[in-house]
């Protein structure tokens, strides 16, 4: 009987019959991370465990700018569970949802994570933190920026003089935008650089924009009341000033694949995969 059961036990095992033992949970997933991430875990951040049981077993990780209901469905079809997400999954910073029990598309995602045993984290303030930011260093990757990166700071970059209207459509051939936004003169030769992505607010955007050394500021979003309107000023000053409004997702979603490639140095357990959230946005045409 005992050699019948050296015999059987590993097949029971990898048939899924029996429990296998030390799975890789959520809990200790999040705990790599913190140990790997390079800067002290802050007491207050919103980068918590936001849906799920996270001592739940891992099948795979899926890294995404937003927990969005089609990237749930698509992490399920893919057999990943644990959903590492930038931004908020419930529509507000805190993910409070007090203010919208009842509502029907939030009941409807709760219930699919419930149904599906997904879980969901939230990994923002410190992979912001992380030097270099997690964020920046995946987009300037994305943007073929690695070269150009200033010596005064990795927000910066230098260019051959180049007119606004080819930079800008550039970048939006390697973001893949449909719905860009630019401020300023289509001709301006353009040669320095500043990037921001998300929505880093209008103190800095307008600070970075004052600097002598920056012609263009690209950023993902900004209140069309304040920096927007700074600019257009500006430029109707007579300043070589101009504005490229990304969008948030498309100006930070690609720091999420350069978390998956993170993420996969130091767990080799399971899967790793980006999946993008997508730009929400369409044009009439």
């Amino acid at each position: 009987m005992p050699n019948l059961l050296r015999i059987t036990l590993p097949f029971f095992l990898m048939a899924g019959i029996l429990p296998a033992q030390n799975k890789l949970t959520a809990r200790q997933v999040i705990e790599r991370i913190q140990k790997n991430v390079g800067v002290p875990w802050r007491t207050e951040t919103v980068d918590t465990f936001k849906a799920g049981n996270p001592d739940t077993p891992v099948t795979g990780i899926a890294t995404t700018f937003s927990a969005t209901f089609d990237v749930l469905q698509r992490a399920v079809a893919s057999g990943k569970n644990l959903i590492i997400a930038h931004e908020p999954t419930f529509y507000n910073h805190l993910d409070t949802t007090k203010d919208i029990e009842g509502d029907a598309v939030l009941a409807a995602k709760q219930a699919y994570i419930e149904k599906h045993g997904l879980v969901v984290f939230r990994f923002h303030d410190h992979w912001h933190a992380r030097r270099p930011d997690g964020i920046l260093a995946g987009m300037t990757d994305s943007l073929g920026w690695e070269k150009h990166v200033s010596r005064d700071s990795p927000h910066l970059f230098i260019f051959s003089a180049t007119p606004l209207e080819n930079f800008a459509k550039d970048i939006k051939d390697r973001l893949h935008i449909r719905t860009m936004r630019v401020i300023g003169d289509p001709q301006l030769k353009i040669t320095h650089v500043a990037l921001m992505p998300g929505a880093s607010g209008s103190v800095g955007q307008i600070k970075a924009l004052e600097r002598d050394n920056v012609e263009v500021l690209v950023v993902g979003e900004t209140r069309e009341w304040e920096t927007v309107e700074y600019t257009r000023d500006a430029v109707t000053e007579g300043k070589k000033k101009a504005l490229i409004i990304l969008g948030h997702v498309l100006s930070e979603e690609n720091g999420m694949l350069e978390c998956a490639r993170w993420l996969k140095s130091f767990i080799p357990e399971v899967p790793v995969e980006y999946m993008p959230a997508g730009e929400p946005f369409w044009t009439p045409k």
